[in-house]
């Protein structure tokens, strides 16, 4: 059986963690996947190499301002320096990029504006527009692992976020190994993944939404895929 630890401050009100679950029940029923699933708050990660030593793979849910930034960041380094399947999903892209950008690209005083407006190095800022509790078209990279996933086709999804990627540091992003390859219409970052690793898929947009009408998504279903092959 794989096991996938869920890295959020689990919340009964919030939408996206009342639906990961519905989410992962209906991919288990479509793909006939062996998967079990634990809850894991992000300020009881602490030593992740230990704490997440069990796990097949890592999905960092959305949720934030989480209650250890910390713990969030070093779930994400965990399954990215171990070739651990990974997803992240709203603060979970967020919390992705800014490890990304601190421990790989060079960019130290990476942070979140969400949680430190002052910040040197805000890799992480507000939207020019809000997305919470919008939808709307994606298009993603030809050759990119999202393009497959996805059939070639563009797809439409639901949001609940207002923070996503500073543009001003994509090109720091891209030089030192990040691929963004979702887009909306305009243009602006909705996904990226990191080519060569196993699986390692942020999305801006929120895939588990689909269970709340009953249907599994073509990402969770790949990222599950992802969590027993060799």
């Amino acid at each position: 059986m794989a096991r996938l630890a869920l890295i959020g401050d689990y919340d009964a009100r919030k939408i996206a963690h009342i639906a990961i679950p519905q989410a992962l029940e209906l991919t288990r029923e479509s793909t006939g996947a062996n998967l079990d699933w634990t809850w894991i708050g992000t300020d009881g990660v602490g030593h992740a190499v230990e704490t997440l030593a069990d796990f097949a793979g890592i999905w960092v849910t959305p949720g934030s301002p989480y209650v250890s930034m910390d713990g969030a960041l070093a779930a994400a380094r965990h399954a990215r320096e171990r070739n651990l399947p990974c997803l992240g999903t709203c603060g979970g892209f967020q919390h992705a990029l800014i490890e990304f950008a601190r421990n790989v690209a060079g960019i130290t005083g990476a942070d979140h504006a969400e949680t430190n407006a002052q910040a040197a190095e805000p890799v992480v800022t507000a939207l020019g527009c809000s997305l919470v509790d919008r939808t709307g078209g994606i298009s993603f990279t030809p050759g990119s692992r999202l393009h497959g996933i996805f059939n070639g086709r563009p797809a439409h999804e639901g949001y609940h976020c207002n923070y996503g990627v500073n543009p001003a540091y994509r090109a720091r992003l891209e030089a030192a190994g990040l691929r963004f390859t979702g887009f909306d219409a305009a243009g602006d970052i909705r996904a990226f993944e990191l080519p060569g690793h196993r699986f390692y898929l942020g999305s801006l947009f929120q895939p588990e939404r689909s269970a709340l009408c009953g249907k599994s998504h073509p990402l969770i279903e790949a990222f599950v895929a992802s969590l027993s092959a060799s």
